[in-house]
């Protein structure tokens, strides 16, 4: 069973390793997990790298293992090896271990934990059918430190699951929802977006020696020597960020765009923001309002074409608003020149572009605007996914 789950977490998309699962049947040895609730947090710990899968170990975890029966019990020797412990550690409290076992407290007085342990398994050997309650035999529901579904303090189950917290129920409450990669970046995601944009450090010309690799280099060559030369870092990138802050649409992910790039700003040497309204026409805007500091289109051409272009906006929109002359809804804007010749001229001005879309992928072939504008620009969903897609695109 175990090994099934191991492949429906690395079929399902956490990518788990040969080794972990190792390392996990070795805490399984050593009696660390007793139940399904042990499991549930133990395999978490130890095959999940990353709290970025967290909710999707959550999901396949409730899938995998939501509506489990109880089992029959192990073999003799896989199960002594996993109750032995715990026998043990009942000895510390012989007046509560005699009534649970159903032993006056002078006889367990008498017996070495194997006996205690063989005790315990002619007591499962005994017991052939299902016992619900009670604080004596192996059972359901009851008192008993040996069985599963009901409660007692340091107690043991064997098989089944739990029904007071059940692993199952705490993984389908998905608790760690906002860490996962998948859909719209939300604010609980902003510092693990911001890792993958500090890898936007600068490029420029490889001018400065690399003595390390390049001796590595020189001595794989058998001494003849093989320079190597590498970015200096003191040279940060440029990057121009335009954000489509108009409309219901959008109004869910403008404060997020926001927040996470005015944290990135201290990793960029110079980045410009500028707003728009559903897609670009003659002029953007500087403030946030869209009122008072018009910026002409015309002006991106002075900058260094080697600054990033970083666009944000759901691209969704009526047609004619790409395709018309003067399809811009604002009244001031009629420049003559649709849209798609506007978003032509930035993606040849910008050769390293990039379009973040805060509508989910799966439903951009919805949205024939989304369809017209990824032809100019690289789009990437507006995601952890997508932000470390972008920022491998930008840095090409």
């Amino acid at each position: 069973m175990f090994t099934t789950f191991f492949l429906e977490l690395r079929h399902g998309g956490v990518p788990v390793t040969p080794t972990s699962f190792l390392r996990l049947h070795q805490a399984l040895r050593l009696g660390l997990v007793q139940s399904l609730d042990d499991f549930y947090a133990t395999a978490r710990t130890v095959l999940v790298k990353s709290e970025r899968h967290f909710d999707l170990y959550d999901r396949l975890f409730a899938r995998h293992f939501r509506g489990v029966e109880p089992v029959a019990p192990a073999g003799d020797t896989e199960l002594a090896d996993s109750v032995r412990e715990l026998l043990q550690e009942w000895l510390t409290d012989p007046h509560a271990l005699a009534a649970a076992l159903g032993v006056p407290p002078e006889t367990l007085a008498r017996m070495t934990p194997d006996e205690l342990l063989q005790y315990f398994l002619d007591r499962l050997k005994e017991q052939t059918g299902r016992h619900d309650g009670g604080r004596k035999w192996i059972g359901t529901g009851g008192t008993s430190p040996v069985g599963h579904s009901g409660f007692h303090p340091g107690g043991m189950r064997v098989g089944g699951v739990s029904r007071n917290r059940s692993a199952v129920k705490v993984a389908m409450e998905r608790r760690y929802r906002d860490y996962s990669r998948e859909g719209p970046l939300t604010q609980a995601q902003v510092g693990e977006a911001l890792k993958r944009l500090r890898h936007l450090v600068p490029a420029g010309p490889r001018d400065l020696l690399d003595v390390d690799a390049t001796i590595d280099r020189t001595t794989r060559n058998g001494g003849e020597i093989d320079l190597v030369f590498r970015r200096a870092l003191r040279d940060r990138l440029k990057v121009v960020l335009a954000i489509d802050n108009g409309g219901w649409s959008m109004d869910p992910y403008v404060a997020v765009v926001q927040v996470l790039f005015n944290y990135a700003r201290a990793q960029f040497k110079d980045l410009k923001t500028f707003f728009f309204h559903n897609t670009i026409y003659a002029k953007v805007w500087e403030d946030a309002r869209r009122w008072d500091r018009p910026f002409p289109l015309e002006h991106f051409s002075r900058f260094d074409p080697e600054t990033r272009l970083i666009v944000v906006g759901d691209a969704s929109m009526a047609s004619w608003e790409l395709e018309a002359s003067d399809g811009s809804i604002e009244y001031d804007d009629r420049s003559g020149v649709p849209s798609l010749r506007r978003l032509r001229f930035l993606a040849d001005t910008f050769p390293h572009a990039a379009w973040l879309n805060p509508v989910r992928a799966d439903a951009w072939p919805y949205t024939p605007t989304i369809g017209q504008i990824r032809a100019l620009f690289p789009m990437f969903e507006l995601s952890l996914d997508g932000l470390d897609q972008a920022v491998a695109s930008l840095l090409a």
